[in-house]
């Protein structure tokens, strides 16, 4: 196999973790979070009947947090509990199981641990699975395990209801730009918008304070959303600190992304976060809804004028997640 999986890693850890996963000491967890305070992040019931009150939330979370938590979004408990029911069931699997899905050279999509460049050489305390799961000529089935055999039907369900919140989520960010109600997904790809599903898997870890599961970052999508395990982990960057960010349950937690923050000129801001680990399972299952990598992106031309010249490049996403990956200055 040549790769060695965290997963394999953890199971033969007991009180100490290889140095290539020990953070340096202005990121380690043990001595750069907060403690004892949860951060309070904006929470949006999505079945209140004022629809420009939930709009106004959206709009004011996205501008001032880029992070928050929506409950009573309308899918189903029992879609999300299968949905991660099969994702554990997976990562259960004997290891060369695992392997049958694994990524394949210049793949995103697929089974494995590396995601981007490290600064230093460091790793995450993770191993993933990638795949896109709409639109459907998109889809690659080659990367969908086929253990357990519920798998593919649990990952449709979930994504038909995803559909609904996305939409509205895309129009209240419009709204809150002054644009047309399709403009804001129409500038993102459209039709050609692409769910690209991550199951984070965050074995236990004998030394929580020293490792990250995931290092400081923002997402290069337009929007993630977001279905965590019930171990807490997710951390946001505010004032200069960084704090733990306390889980609803069943709530979608929604990531502002690069390309957002980018299409709205800096009005909507993408959010700083990480992930820690601890000596539980964590697992999370986040949706990237990501242009096609030829699909330009820049700041939305309705919303550059003299007043307000545009604070961002203007290139293709492919080029764009090139960079970010390679830390290569934008």
């Amino acid at each position: 196999m040549g790769v060695t999986r965290v997963q394999n890693v953890a199971s033969l850890s007991k009180n100490d973790i290889p140095a290539e996963f020990i953070r340096s000491e202005t990121e380690q967890p043990g001595i750069t979070t907060v403690k004892g305070v949860n951060l309070q992040v904006p929470v949006i019931d999505f079945s209140n009947p004022d629809e420009e009150a939930v709009i106004e939330q959206v709009v004011e979370a996205s501008r001032h947090w880029g992070m928050y938590q929506i409950v009573n979004h309308g899918i189903p408990s029992e879609v999300i509990a299968n949905l991660q029911s099969v994702g554990k069931t997976f990562f259960e699997l004997p290891q060369e199981e695992k392997e049958l899905v694994s990524k394949l050279p210049g793949s995103v999509e697929g089974y494995g641990t590396m995601l981007q460049k490290e600064l230093e050489g460091k790793k995450g305390w993770v191993d993933h699975l990638f795949h896109k799961v709409w639109p459907p000529s998109a889809i690659n089935h080659r990367f969908w395990p086929k253990n357990p055999s519920s798998y593919r039907e649990a990952n449709e369900e979930y994504v038909k209801y995803l559909h609904g919140v996305i939409d509205k989520l895309f129009k209240s960010l419009g709204k809150g730009l002054g644009l047309e109600q399709d403009e804001v997904r129409e500038a993102v790809g459209g039709d050609n918008l692409a769910y690209l599903l991550k199951i984070n898997y965050y074995p236990p870890c004998p030394r929580p304070d020293l490792a990250l599961g995931v290092p400081a970052h923002t997402d290069m999508s337009a929007l993630t959303l977001l279905v965590p395990n019930e171990v807490q982990g997710l951390q946001a960057f505010r004032d200069g600190h960084w704090y733990d960010v306390k889980y609803i349950p069943n709530a979608l937690v929604v990531h502002i992304g690069d390309q957002v923050e980018i299409l709205s000129n800096g009005k909507y801001k993408a959010v700083l976060h990480r992930t820690t680990v601890c000596d539980q399972t964590r697992m999370s299952w986040p949706v990237f809804l990501e242009p096609p990598t030829e699909h330009v992106v820049g700041p939305h031309p309705k919303l550059i004028n003299d007043q307000n010249p545009p604070k961002f490049k203007t290139k293709t996403y492919g080029d764009y997640a090139y960079c970010k990956l390679n830390k290569i200055p934008q």
